[in-house]
């Protein structure tokens, strides 16, 4: 309990004014196609140079927290998600938007993500010691595996054809390898200089959501611009709790996933948001509905993207491992002030450490406040006329691929994708599982690579991959996952038949 004396610190004038500005700003960065987590907290590092680091760190965590919660919004209202761990909620998020329902889409993803996130922040207060030694058991094998396990969802995500969505997938897979391969250093598929460095996933991500619904919107144009318009109904706050408590098993799903998956180094809240919506729809009775606006969806994938955030940064808060991206940026901002992560930083300062984590729960509360708050006004986006709404999505995307890297490459690579995947939706093919491949590509072959080299001396890579309790453990899960898609692919294929027949 001794986190309860640094509350305080929280409450100070300055630290809660850096507190309510990282949120506010962190929800409106993460609502801008192509700000990242990780790009958000980087640009307010230099804010944070004069501050003292408790006060620096509680302006980073807000960010973090509320930039993972804001990539909602666009996900939700334009189908772009804001970042790679707000895919999943595009899937439902997007459909209940289309049908007027923006801002109980919005309401449920706000609540859902204040639910996992604070369940994550306070595995994180309790559980930081044993958390901590289980992410130290995580090698390359059982990282390689973590990641098949995700690959695995890839079909059954298209709910059209599983064999589409695998095709989809490996389309993304070999898009992962085009560039230099980090071992060997050999060139792979390297047709253009804006391909050396590979294909960079936010850019990607604007592409293959954003562009094929600009070209449809264009397609459209003003004839139907007043039929595309539609009413956004009022939505009960109050309403939204009551229907969060009537799908407590897909909160439960992605707060347990993304808990689970954010303390394993190097995986991410895209595989936590993704691996829990695939859990939810399968123990769902109502699994056909996911796709089609189904609001579990986006509670699930909410509530995961959120839950990860806390048990991500166990490792750099303890071992000096930054799980992700994200707290790589945060472990930057700690040594700029002269505080280096390790099992003495709760000994050597205490307040520093217990302050940013007490921020990080009172920032989750201010998240949902926020957002909900500002949901009913965001959800008049959907209202905009077709020729706006399309001029403006791709001005965004413009803006969005060319800030990650400064560079017109990864506005031609945005478009290039994007007016692909336009072409492929003609034919029934989903951009989700093509994205989920392109992110899993590099962490499966990374990990597979490294882990094939220690295997050699020492002996084999069989006994490597395949031997030990925790990789026996994975392996039956990816078996599981494979035949449960396999058997329902099957089942619904045989119950849609004389549904078909019959019409």
């Amino acid at each position: 309990m001794e986190f309860l004396g640094y509350f305080g610190g929280v409450f100070e004038p300055v630290s809660f004014m850096l507190l309510l500005g990282g949120t506010i700003g962190g929800l409106i960065l993460g609502a801008t196609p192509g700000l990242s987590p990780t790009m958000a907290v980087a640009l307010l590092i230099p804010f944070t140079f004069h501050l003292q680091p408790a006060q620096g760190l509680i302006l980073l965590g807000a960010a973090y927290t509320s930039t993972v919660a804001g990539g909602a919004v666009s996900a939700i209202l334009l189908k772009i998600p804001g970042a790679p761990a707000n895919i999943a909620t595009s899937l439902d998020g997007n459909a209940m938007a289309k049908k007027g329902e923006g801002a109980r889409a919005l309401h449920l993803s706000f609540l859902a993500s204040g639910v996992g996130g604070v369940i994550g922040v306070l595995l994180l207060i309790f559980l930081t010691p044993v958390l901590a030694q289980w992410a130290l058991a995580f090698s390359y094998s059982h990282l390689f595996w973590m990641a098949i396990l995700g690959v695995t969802v890839i079909g059954s995500l298209d709910s059209k054809s599983f064999v589409k969505g695998l095709l989809s997938g490996c389309i993304g897979l070999w898009l992962s390898m085009i560039g230099f391969d980090d071992n060997l250093g050999a060139q792979r598929f390297i047709f253009a200089d804006a391909l050396a460095g590979g294909i960079h996933i936010i850019p990607a991500l604007i592409g293959l959501f954003a562009i094929p619904q600009v070209m449809e919107m264009f397609a459209k144009g003003r004839a139907n611009a007043a039929i595309e318009a539609i009413e956004v109904p009022k939505q009960s706050l109050l309403a939204s709790i009551h229907e969060l408590g009537q799908s407590m098993r897909s909160l439960s799903i992605g707060t347990i996933f993304g808990s689970i998956i954010g303390i394993i180094p190097g995986v991410g809240g895209q595989i936590a948001g993704l691996v829990a919506y695939d859990q939810a729809r399968k123990f769902s009775p109502k699994k056909e509905k996911f796709g089609t606006g189904h609001p579990e969806g986006i509670i699930a994938a909410e509530s995961a993207n959120n839950a990860m955030v806390g048990p991500s940064l166990v490792p750099l808060l303890t071992l000096s491992i930054p799980g992700s991206p994200t707290a790589a940026v945060l472990l930057g901002g700690l040594i700029i002030h002269g505080i280096f992560p390790g099992s003495d930083l709760f000994d050597n300062h205490p307040q520093v450490a217990w302050t940013f984590i007490n921020s990080m729960l009172i920032g989750q509360i201010l998240m949902v406040i926020f957002g909900i708050y500002t949901a009913a006004w965001a959800a008049r986006i959907a209202r905009a006329p077709v020729p706006i709404m399309a001029a403006a999505v791709m001005v965004l995307a413009l803006f969005g691929s060319y800030s990650v890297q400064q560079s017109m490459g990864d506005v031609y690579i945005m478009l290039s994708l994007g007016i692909g995947m336009f072409f492929l939706e003609k034919f029934g093919f989903s951009a989700a599982p093509l994205v989920l491949g392109l992110i899993l590509g590099p962490i499966a072959e990374s990990n597979f690579t490294t882990g094939s080299l220690i295997a050699q001396a020492q002996d084999g890579p069989i006994v490597y991959f395949m031997t030990g309790l925790l990789n026996m453990f994975l392996i039956f899960l990816v078996v599981a996952s494979v035949a449960y898609s396999f058997w329902s692919n099957m089942v619904h294929g045989k119950s849609s038949k004389p549904m078909e027949a019959r019409s």
